[in-house]
């Protein structure tokens, strides 16, 4: 049996030196949380306190191997924003006013889902779990690349959840085959995203694919799809998004199409949460 803690609870502690002692443990975003969640009509200051002041720590950051995490908020003024009007990920598009999003150390999506499966039976369980929302769009996703604006200079993608940027914008793009969706990445990576960086307030894209969720996963949140078709990208702002939406992000939809590789099925901005306050929950709707 594991060392018992001064409260008498055996937290089989004896094993933790054990495993930190293998495994990868380097800095690389291997892996990320993307979650977009709605909450229900009239609990958005519940919802948001639950999530702030339980949720983000004990159902995330105090896992192993998620070592980064931010949420981001989406008022109404940057709902309307939102396209394509008839979206694959929202419905309606304005759906998902929170977003949350977390690096996972690369190589440790196993250990960490893992654990993931069982600490949320664990919160569900003790009734730490609030029923008052949807997950709109909620995948484990693998990173696939990241392309900077300005080269070596500046924050790196293991930055991008601490650094503090004041907007992201999340771009989810379908190719039209899982063959496709290597030749669409490619052209994101090496043909289009550069060229969209340069002279913009976005300082980093990274760029990911969505996993399967176990079949041991909580039943209130859906499997994940397009797991062999789907891009998702995360564009790291150095200002609002809505000082710059017109400029530089109205018509991704366009581009995307133009290239013949894909369709864009999501085009939606977020602001940074201030933690610890209800700030934005009262502009949601």
């Amino acid at each position: 049996m594991g060392e018992e803690t001064r409260s008498g609870e055996d937290t089989r502690s004896d094993v933790y030196a054990e495993l930190a002692a293998v495994g990868p443990y380097g800095v690389r975003p291997g892996h990320a949380l993307i979650t977009m969640v709605e909450p229900h009509p009239g609990h958005e200051f519940a919802y948001n306190r639950w999530y702030e002041d339980d949720h983000y720590y004990a159902g995330a950051m105090a896992m192993p191997w998620m070592y980064a995490g931010r949420r981001w908020v989406a008022t109404r003024e940057l709902q309307l924003l939102r396209y394509p009007a008839k979206s694959a990920i929202a419905e309606p598009v304005t759906a998902g006013c929170y977003l949350s999003t977390y690096w996972i150390t690369e190589g440790r999506y196993d250990d960490h889902m893992k654990w993931t499966v069982g600490i949320n039976k664990r919160l569900n369980r003790d009734g730490r779990v609030y029923r008052e929302r949807t997950h709109v769009f909620t995948a484990f996703q693998d990173h696939e690349a990241t392309v900077y604006r300005d080269g070596a200079a500046g924050p790196r993608d293991f930055h991008a959840l601490d650094h503090p940027y004041k907007g992201l914008v999340l771009e989810v793009i379908d190719a039209e085959g899982p063959r496709a969706r290597g030749e669409l990445l490619e052209w994101l990576r090496d043909r289009h995203l550069p060229g969209m960086l340069a002279g913009s307030p976005a300082a980093m894209v990274t760029v990911f694919r969505p996993t399967p969720l176990p079949g041991d996963r909580m039943t209130y949140v859906k499997q994940v799809e397009g797991v062999d078709t789907r891009l998702t990208l995360l564009w790291f702002l150095q200002e609002d998004p809505r000082k710059c939406w017109e400029a530089h992000f109205t018509g991704r939809d366009a581009a995307v199409a133009g290239s013949g590789l894909g369709r864009v099925e999501l085009v939606a901005s977020f602001i940074p949460t201030v933690p610890g306050t209800d700030l934005y929950a009262d502009q949601l709707r």
